[in-house]
């Protein structure tokens, strides 16, 4: 049996995992837009810097979406009256919508949008977070995450409107902001989700996400002018998306479910396997066709594919992180861990009395320490 620190970090390896697919194809479709799409030098006339402001918006308002529930991950089993690996998918399934409405969402751009597609992204995003508010079960909650994952595809669009109307000269640090923008809304949604939940309900997080959501689809259908859409030759790739999604999917369904339907389970194995022949064939299909969902092509490219990988890792480390502190730092005080254990060594570290750059350097150093306890077995043997 593993003790709750192994369980936990066991779901927060698996559900990094599923960040990573969801990091690739983001900067896939971001790569695909921003190459279909060169700039003009005739653009409308607009106010750059509200621009810039109501696009980084969009990004950071997806951005917390996916990090407002990390602070009452370990709460979720008991608020749904359902097994942990259950309300994983509360998490799971925003990014594993994401993944592949990402990718979906940069083609109907091109066919009809990139302006009208924010828009409508924005719709089934402010729909998953009301559902989400009023939910009192985990399936109604599972949908609305799922809504609210449709709302993905607002990073790259929102990149490709920047490259689009920007002159050159300010497209570069605004890309970068935009790109920076998952960052950004991780580290507002955090202490801002903990706060919300511990002085008022948990609720409160999805009408908040609902009123960010609305209020920076008004800017945008207010402020951000239409751009042409993109002639390509070709229409909208059906068998790709489908093959997409079936084979995310079915890696996903492997990983989130294989702790508790065991590795060398026949069920188990046989979605791996299943997900293999699936992407290795969607691969093949894609590159064969003359209007792919995603230009696999050009993701081999050296620069592209070392960019991707560091995303991933990145991505991986981030959220893993993200993920499994929360839950270890509100561990109960009687266990000896978290808080509970090194209560007065943390508010040294914050530097009381010193400087910013004090407490900076004692969290990082405060955060060893903590990683360094937290070996395989010790809560097993301190709990008895």
């Amino acid at each position: 049996m593993m003790d709750s620190y192994s369980k936990a970090a066991m779901g927060s390896v698996l559900m990094a995992l599923q960040f990573a697919s969801y990091c690739i194809m983001h900067k896939i479709c971001t790569i695909h837009i921003m190459s279909s799409s060169p700039p003009e030098s005739a653009t409308p006339q607009i106010k750059y810097g509200l621009l810039v402001v109501t696009l980084a918006s969009a990004g950071i308002t997806v951005s917390l979406a996916q990090t407002l529930v990390i602070p009452i991950i370990g709460r979720l089993p008991e608020i749904f009256n359902t097994t942990a690996a259950n309300a994983s998918w509360i998490i799971t399934v925003t990014l594993l919508v994401g993944a592949v409405a990402t990718p979906v969402m940069g083609r109907l751009a091109d066919m009809y949008g990139k302006k009208k597609m924010m828009l409508i992204s924005l719709v089934p995003f402010v729909l998953g977070s009301v559902i989400c508010a009023v939910s009192a079960d985990l399936i109604p909650m599972i949908i609305g995450r799922g809504f609210q994952g449709l709302g993905s595809g607002l990073i790259p669009l929102g990149i490709s409107l920047m490259h689009d109307l920007l002159p050159r000269e300010k497209a570069g640090s605004a890309i970068a902001l935009m790109s920076s923008s998952m960052g950004i809304g991780g580290a507002l949604g955090l202490p801002l989700a903990a706060a919300i939940a511990q002085f008022a309900s948990w609720r409160v997080l999805f009408w908040f996400t609902a009123l960010v959501a609305l209020t920076v689809g008004a800017v945008i259908w207010k402020a951000i002018p239409a751009r042409p859409r993109i002639v390509r030759s070709g229409g909208f790739d059906y068998f790709g998306t489908l093959g997409l999604a079936m084979g995310i999917i079915a890696l996903l369904l492997a990983v989130s479910k294989g702790s508790e339907w065991g590795w060398r389970s026949a069920l188990t194995i046989g979605l791996f396997v299943a997900a293999l022949v699936i992407l290795v064939s969607w691969g093949w299909f894609e590159t064969r066709q003359k209007s792919p969902l995603i230009d696999l092509r050009t993701t081999i490219r050296a620069t592209v594919l070392m960019t991707n990988i560091a995303s991933i890792l990145i991505g991986f480390t981030m959220y893993g992180m993200n993920l499994i502190l929360p839950q270890v730092m509100q561990l109960p005080v009687i266990l000896g861990y978290g808080l509970g254990r090194v209560e007065q060594v943390v508010w040294w570290a914050l530097g009381l009395g010193e400087s910013p750059a004090c407490g900076i350097a004692g969290l990082a150093a405060v955060t060893v320490v903590l990683l360094s306890w937290l070996r395989d077995g010790d809560l097993a043997d301190e709990s008895q």
